[in-house]
């Protein structure tokens, strides 16, 4: 998988590149597409019955002209094939034009079409690249070929889905599984683009990777692969004292449960020493329920500015139970003022989300009916640029939007402009959760499976986070690394999970990653 990059995924524009790319060092378009059809053939042979009947669906590009290919190796390997058009072969241009002409089968326009008749529907409508909602002929044969009860397999994308956002405006194939080539595009992996295309296949059509360094692409599928060389496994000449001491900090009394869960995390993902700290009270609760994490009373905001200024306390984790408001703002304040490496989660985030501000632009944040006085997005975001040390944030979408405002455009693009406007590394948690850095590199995860949205877990994904950070992981990678052990934790443990489970189910998904270091 590290040998080829995998974890690579390219934006619509830059598939583009790399086909120009490919043909400018030698690769003949025509023999690209005469592959890529060959690759679907063998995808649609694997999903028929002996002597089963396929109905190829060809849009005017192209995504049809791969179509067409594809007709013709499945029609040589004995197989019924008809062929549905969006456009007269004799008015096709171009490579698939080249193409359409090698057909000698069965064809019919778009408006007779009998699913009836096939085992296997091939979507080789539209690619990627499409942008605008299906409409007549187009968007009336999605729909039928949704409601025909027939498997489907999508040709690069689903008909009508945008490679880029994962979203459909109109009329979008529902496929049983989709085939692509060279890379995935980040519309195979967020939602709904995810659940659109099924199980994705991705095939060499000849493309060499070394255009990708031409390419330089930053987005990634979020899979060990990427973060891997950086995980800090235990040197066997090593100590407690040398992998990290994290500190999270507690909110009240009836509000400790969410920072133990945090701290758990930490110490499990093999920080040498956790220390939750708070008020006197909340240090009683914390005290008859820790054993290894380790429990300090500090007294308001000058006693946590004491605890963190210990250079041997280099990660913290604050926000889960603090409590929203200006006592929570000021405490996130003063510790990133000093140096350790910090993780925002919850409170810690909603607490600048008081003060109405506006951008450049005019747009305005913070909640409707706040006080100038309150603190501001803009005041957190100031300290974070501030520091040398990194700063990972960890909001939901409700906490996102009280931080950031509105912003426009897919997940993707909406974390990436919240981790430059921040300085931060950005964890926009969801069923697509996406890791973006303010350099511009960004991961999509797809392993969270939905038992994860349950009390708690967030708490845990943020200990993780921390507990990275401690032992010296660089914060995006560590922010990865931590989405996917919580989303691979999830999966093993199954139905029925709780917050608790997490961490306790670690071990397993760390001994199967420390196992495939090697492989």
């Amino acid at each position: 998988m590290g040998d080829t990059q995998d974890w690579v995924l390219l934006s619509t524009q830059q598939m583009a590149q790399a086909d120009t790319l490919a043909v400018a060092a030698g690769v003949p378009s025509l023999l690209l597409m005469e592959t890529a059809g060959r690759a679907v053939a063998d995808a649609a042979a694997g999903m028929l019955p002996a002597a089963g009947r396929v109905l190829v669906l060809c849009g005017p590009g192209n995504n049809g002209g791969d179509g067409y290919v594809a007709a013709r190796h499945l029609q040589e390997r004995g197989y019924a094939v008809d062929v549905v058009g969006l456009a007269p072969i004799d008015t096709l241009t171009g490579d698939a034009g080249e193409m359409a002409k090698l057909w000698r089968g069965s064809w019919r326009p778009a408006g007779d079409t009998r699913f009836e008749d096939c085992d296997v529907i091939i979507d080789a409508l539209f690619g990627a690249g499409l942008t605008r909602p299906l409409d007549g002929a187009a968007s009336a044969l999605v729909i039928a070929a949704n409601s025909a009860g027939r498997p489907i397999l999508a040709v690069d994308v689903p008909s009508g889905l945008d490679g880029n956002t994962g979203t459909a405006a109109g009329a979008v194939i529902q496929a049983t599984r989709t085939i692509t080539f060279f890379h995935r595009k980040p519309g195979h992996l967020l939602m709904p683009g995810r659940e659109l295309c099924g199980p994705v296949l991705v095939a060499d059509i000849g493309i060499p990777e070394t255009v990708l360094k031409s390419i330089g692409p930053q987005t990634f599928a979020n899979t060990p692969p990427l973060w891997q060389p950086a995980y800090p496994w235990p040197q066997p000449d090593g100590h407690k004292y040398g992998r990290g001491h994290a500190v999270v900090v507690s909110g009240p009394p009836e509000m400790t449960g969410a920072a133990r869960l945090g701290a758990r995390g930490a110490l499990r993902i093999g920080a040498g020493l956790v220390t939750l700290v708070g008020d006197a009270m909340a240090t009683a609760v914390n005290a008859a329920h820790a054993t290894a994490i380790m429990v300090r009373r500090i007294d308001g905001t000058a006693g946590l500015a004491e605890a963190v200024t210990d250079p041997r306390r280099n990660a913290l984790l604050i926000g889960p139970g603090c409590g929203v408001g200006p006592e929570t703002a000021a405490d996130v304040l003063t510790a990133l003022a000093a140096s350790p490496a910090a993780v925002l989660d919850a409170d810690a985030l909603s607490s600048f989300a008081g003060a109405p501000q506006k951008d450049g632009g005019g747009r305005r944040f913070g909640f409707i009916g706040a006080t100038e006085s309150a603190p501001s997005p803009g005041d957190l975001f100031s300290a974070i640029k501030a520091r040398s040390a990194p700063v990972v944030l960890t909001p939901h979408e409700g906490e996102f939007g009280r931080l950031f405002g509105e912003m426009s455009g897919s997940k993707l693009d909406r974390a990436r402009a919240a981790a430059a406007a921040s300085g931060a590394v950005v964890i926009l948690k969801g069923a697509d959760t996406i890791i973006a850095a303010p350099d511009g590199r960004a991961a999509i995860n797809d392993n969270a499976p939905p038992w994860l949205a349950t009390a708690g877990s967030g708490d845990v994904l943020a200990g993780f986070v921390t507990g990275l950070l401690a032992q010296a992981m660089p914060a995006f990678e560590a922010a990865c690394a931590a989405v996917w052990l919580h989303g691979d934790c999830a999966d093993r443990f199954g139905p029925g999970l709780i917050a608790e489970d997490i961490p306790e189910t670690l071990p397993q998904a760390l001994r199967w990653l420390h196992a495939s270091r090697s492989v």
